[in-house]
Order: C-alpha cells, then structure tokens, then sequence
C-alpha cells in the first residue's frame, strides 16, 4: 500500500472516534454515531454538476464541477445552504460512487473537480480520489470549505489536494460564538491558512484558470462582524503578499439571521467598498 493510500486508511479509521475537525466529538461514526455535522460514515452527496457561479479561474469553459455534500462542522446562523448543510439534504455515497462522479465531470469539460464542504468526510473523500485518480482522473481537486479544519487532517491531506478555498470568515471570537458556534474559529482559521499555504503556496494561474495553490473567500459583514481589515491584514502579512483573495458582497439575511440584529441587512455599498479598498491597498491579489 502506498503514503497515500495508507493515510486514506488510517484517515477512515479513526472515525471511529471521530476529531477529524476542530469539534472533536469523539463519537463513532463508523458504528452509526453522529457528532456536530450530522453526518456518520456515509457522505450524502446533495447534487453534482458543473458550476458558472464560482471564481473565474475555478470556472473556464467548461465551469467548475462541483460536489455538494451534505452536513457542516459549524453553525453559521445566516447560512445560504442551510437545507444541505444544516438539513443534510443528500443521497448517500460510497467513495467508488463519488469517484465515478469526479470522472463523470472530468469528461464534461469541468476544469477541476470542487468538493463543497468537505470538511467533515475528508477521509471518505481521500478514498474517492485515489479511486478516481487510478482510474485516470487528470483536473485538480478544489477544497472548497468554511475554514474551520484541524491541521491533523489538512496535514494527512497532503498530496490530494490541489486547491486549497478556504473561507477566513472571522477576525473575533465573540462574533464566531455568536454567528457560528464556533469561539475559537479565529485561532484554528489561522493556523488552517498556515498549513494550506505551506502545501499549495500562492495559486498559480495558466491559460486563465487555477492549477495550484491557496485562495481564500472573505464575506463582507454587516456593521463589521467579520472584523474585515484585520483578516485581510493576516492575509497579507502572515500568508503571503500575494496571496489571492475573492473578498465578498453577497451576504444576505437568511436561515436564523433574525436572531442577531447586527446582520439583519445586507452590508452596505460603503462597507464593502472599504474591506475591498484595504484588501487592494495591501496588494492582495483580488479574485472575481
């Protein structure tokens, strides 16, 4: 058995007392146990396709193909895809079966293949990908994600990913708490950033479209709940310089929203411009 197939292995196994995210339920899901995602040994696959919506160097002519999988490791009350990630919207999966998807988008046209919030099935993940890649698979893999990962798995995940996306949701605790469930994402979001970097470094860019590398995803907040510029600061001088970064307008009132009055707008023309003004005067490398 090879590194990587033996770190898929070992990976699966220690679901049985599961801390594969920073949550660290320790429940066995192996044996049916569910922890905070929801989520025990089968991944539940809520759609596949090729996606126009992401990135433009995730996208090229033939979009990004995307896997959403149901259930999250945190608890964002405004969360836009509450009925997968929240209400585990999905089909069960096997990791052949998932590998038979990624080929299925490679052969499409998709220019990489993009797990949507993986976090929490990593290791069921890692089995799929050696599957598809004996099976010929050539696109980079995208580890599109919340942020809130345990460096254990990200290091165990060295050598299957290509693309680390990363959100870098929060610059404090509190509004982590009280947005998220998760107080300690700040800490645990910053040394997560740090290990992806040291895998991938920047992302490299050819003909247009991502090959390799980080690139990170920060929504803009309303009446700063995201703490903008000091996560764009972090970026700039603690991941690297160049690092690329899709800094978001987006956010809308959704799901639970109601329930924290800070967010219950969107965030301003003026709020936005100034996180993505700070993020092109600290020379960020600004994504679309």
């Amino acid at each position: 058995m090879n590194e990587l197939a033996a770190r898929a292995e070992r990976r699966h196994a220690s679901l049985a007392s599961c801390e594969i995210c920073p949550r660290r339920c320790r429940v066995n899901r192996l044996a049916g146990e569910t922890g905070f995602c929801g989520v025990g040994a089968e991944v539940l696959v809520a759609s596949a396709g090729p996606h126009f919506g992401e990135e433009d160097v995730l996208v090229g002519r033939g979009g990004s193909g995307t896997i959403f999988l149901a259930g999250c490791n945190l608890g964002c009350i405004f969360c836009q895809n509450y009925d997968i990630s929240h209400g585990r919207g999905g089909r069960p999966a096997a990791p052949a079966d998932i590998g038979r998807m990624m080929l299925r988008l490679e052969r499409m046209g998709c220019c990489n293949v993009n797990f949507v919030t993986p976090t929490h099935v990593t290791p069921q993940l890692m089995q799929a990908i050696l599957i598809a890649r004996e099976q010929g698979l050539s696109v980079p893999i995208v580890y599109n994600c919340g942020g809130y990962e345990a460096v254990e798995t990200l290091q165990a995940l060295e050598g299957f990913i290509e693309i680390y996306m990363p959100d870098a949701k929060y610059a404090d605790g509190e509004a982590a708490r009280e947005l998220s469930a998760a107080p300690d994402y700040p800490e645990v979001n910053r040394a997560a950033l740090r290990e992806m970097q040291r895998q991938v470094g920047d992302l490299a860019i050819e003909g247009g479209i991502a090959t390799r590398g980080l690139l990170v995803r920060h929504l803009v907040l309303p009446n700063d709940m995201a703490g903008s510029r000091a996560v764009l600061d972090f970026l700039a001088k603690e991941i690297s310089p160049r690092t690329y970064v899709n800094v978001m307008a987006q956010y809308r009132p959704c799901y639970r929203a109601g329930e924290c009055p800070k967010i219950v707008r969107p965030p301003t023309r003026q709020e936005f411009a100034e996180a993505y003004g700070y993020a092109a005067r600290l020379g960020l490398r600004l994504a679309r």
